[in-house]
């Protein structure tokens, strides 16, 4: 039998992540995103290939998502591993969905998932967090006004198909097990991956990342997500157990970087910003809402109390009172630390943040701005990027990632004029400074995952292809696994396992005890063959346990594992000489 992974997005690229496996006859969609720098047919996976004739109550029988990312209003993660466990008995339904999992809900996660069910005629069940029930009609009716009511683009989802999507969805906590049905049991576990409490002061692993384990009778599997494996002051690292995995599906995203401690670029950051203003000039840090500029606020306003600096940080009005409203309501998914110093110590309450005034855009004088959304793929952040980018003493901090099609893409490369469309040019005399700030694990990360999971096949998402090349090369040399980049809309298949039982005799477990240990010295074409196909360096001199193991068949039909001199017995052959 095979594991086939049909890869509908994220294939050697950053986005729009979908990807189908076929475990052991049940297939499993791993999330439902959409590509944010494109606008034509390219935005959505090819759903057709799922089920050409669209009957996709039939192919897909749940979804279940993890956390949540916005792109404007609401910035929050919510992550896990999550067990599945099905019997033997259900394999014979091929070529059927059983059920999909949405790892992680940004909009490249997540943003087909509206389109899919009300548009596409998807009308299972959906799991998901408790906060991610709270806050995803909130992002996804986000996500349709910026489509819709500021880009001016055709409406592929109304607020009354968002409400339909979310009566669908089933709300599970952490640790908890779900009985799908008889045979398939889910269950939640931490990844490491940031949050948006992840900067509020030693929060809790629980709002982290997530990872998905998938056991379909024998055969296992796990699809990482976006995960991290380093720990900082406030997170640790992503957390699973040892498991006999036929394959690992992993992002990809930084396969090639080695990133230095948290602390040296929060510092680089620092010192750029504070450099910056006290030469008089403006920073602007394009943003999403809330997450990744609450965690950035939170440090500036510490190092602002610090150094006793008195330029103003503005951040979006309304946004603080939002942010307080959820940190209440998920109060209990913090840490204890959290909970019992949110009385006295709210770490929302920003001392040296403004609340943000059109008239800032013009205002002389040094400020820094956080100004939505992150990429400056439109709204406020471009409107603010074009009144000052022309300026040599602004500052764009980028920080994180920016997928290609956007203006922050672009302007990584830091060109003299960036052409918005073809009646309008920005003149770039700004400093640029990206940060690494990315939630993503590092390739020393993946490495790390790869060797504890130690899985017998590897598949490559979420990165580019370059990246992906240089990874799966090292991945085989290093640790000897077979490794796979598809581009989308390409399958891998790779075998998975069938474990039997047998019963063990008395003999072959005496043997067992006694091991029969002698010295083996290899030929010199022993040692060709052996390096050929395992480049580590093989010993010549070699210690090995002279023992034969067979498995039969007895009279009630049963396997049995014996040993050799058991097998010549049954055989009616003259038992040999030890």
């Amino acid at each position: 039998m095979a594991i086939e992974t049909l890869v509908l997005g994220a294939g050697q690229e950053v986005g729009k992540s979908c990807v189908v496996v076929n475990i052991n006859g049940k297939r499993i969609m791993f999330d439902c995103g959409m590509h944010m720098g494109v606008s034509d047919h390219r935005r959505y996976p090819n759903f057709s290939l799922i089920s050409p004739t669209g009957d996709f109550d039939t192919a897909l029988s749940c979804i279940i998502i993890t956390h949540l990312y916005c792109i404007n209003t609401l910035f929050l993660r919510f992550h896990y591993f999550l067990i599945i466990k099905i019997s033997h008995s259900l394999i014979l339904y091929s070529y059927i969905f059983f059920f999909g999992i949405i790892c992680d809900s940004h909009l490249d996660h997540l943003g087909a998932l509206v389109y899919f069910t009300e548009v596409c005629g998807f009308h299972g069940p959906i799991y998901m967090t408790y906060p991610t029930k709270a806050l995803a009609p909130l992002m996804l009716e986000d996500y349709r006004k910026v489509l819709v009511e500021r880009r001016g683009e055709e409406e592929q989802f109304n607020s009354d198909h968002i409400a339909e999507c979310m009566k669908k969805v089933i709300a599970v906590d952490l640790r908890q097990t779900i009985q799908v049905d008889k045979d398939l049991q889910i269950r939640a576990y931490y990844a490491g991956h940031f949050t948006l409490f992840e900067y509020l002061t030693l929060i809790l692993k629980v709002l982290g990342a997530a990872m998905f384990h998938a056991k379909v009778g024998d055969s296992e599997m796990v699809y990482t997500g976006d995960y991290n494996m380093t720990p900082d002051r406030h997170l640790g690292a992503a957390q699973i157990d040892r498991l006999r995995l036929d394959l690992l599906i992993t992002e990809s995203t930084y396969g090639t970087t080695i990133r230095d401690s948290k602390y040296a670029r929060e510092r680089e950051f620092l010192d750029a910003v504070h450099k910056c203003v006290s030469a008089g000039g403006k920073v602007l840090i394009p943003t999403f809402g809330l997450g990744r500029a609450q965690e950035l606020c939170i440090l500036m306003d510490d190092y602002w109390e610090r150094m006793n600096l008195k330029v103003p940080i503005y951040f979006s009005a309304g946004l603080t009172k939002q942010a307080n409203v959820y940190y209440k309501m998920l109060i209990n998914w913090t840490s204890q630390k959290i909970k019992d110093s949110y009385p006295t110590n709210n770490a929302f309450d920003f001392k040296n943040v403004c609340k943000y005034e059109r008239s800032v855009l013009d205002t002389p004088g040094p400020c820094v701005l956080f100004a939505s959304p992150g990429m400056i793929s439109g709204g406020l952040s471009l409107e603010v990027f074009k009144r000052w980018a022309p300026f040599e003493n602004t500052l764009v901090a980028l920080p994180g990632y920016c997928l290609p099609g956007t203006v922050g893409h672009v302007l990584m490369s830091k060109p003299p004029k960036i052409e918005l469309d073809p009646n309008t040019k920005i003149d770039v005399r700004c400093q640029v400074h990206q940060l690494a700030f990315s939630p993503h694990t590092d390739s020393k990360g993946i490495m790390d995952l790869i060797k504890f999971l130690s899985p017998k096949h590897v598949i490559l998402v979420h990165g580019e292809k370059p990246k992906m090349v240089s990874l799966k090369e090292k991945i085989h040399s290093e640790m000897g696994i077979p490794c796979y980049h598809p581009a989308n809309n390409e399958t891998v298949s790779v075998p998975s396992t069938v474990y039997v039982k047998a019963q063990a005799s008395d003999a072959f477990m005496e043997r067992c005890l006694k091991p029969n240990f002698k010295l083996h010295k290899c030929s010199s074409q022993e040692l060709s063959i052996k390096t050929l196909t395992d480049k580590n360096i093989v010993p010549e001199l070699q210690v090995i346990n002279e023992k034969a193991v067979f498995i039969v068949e007895d009279k009630s039909k049963k396997l049995k594992v014996v040993h050799n001199d058991e097998v010549l017995v049954m055989l009616g052959e003259k038992k040999t000489e030890d």
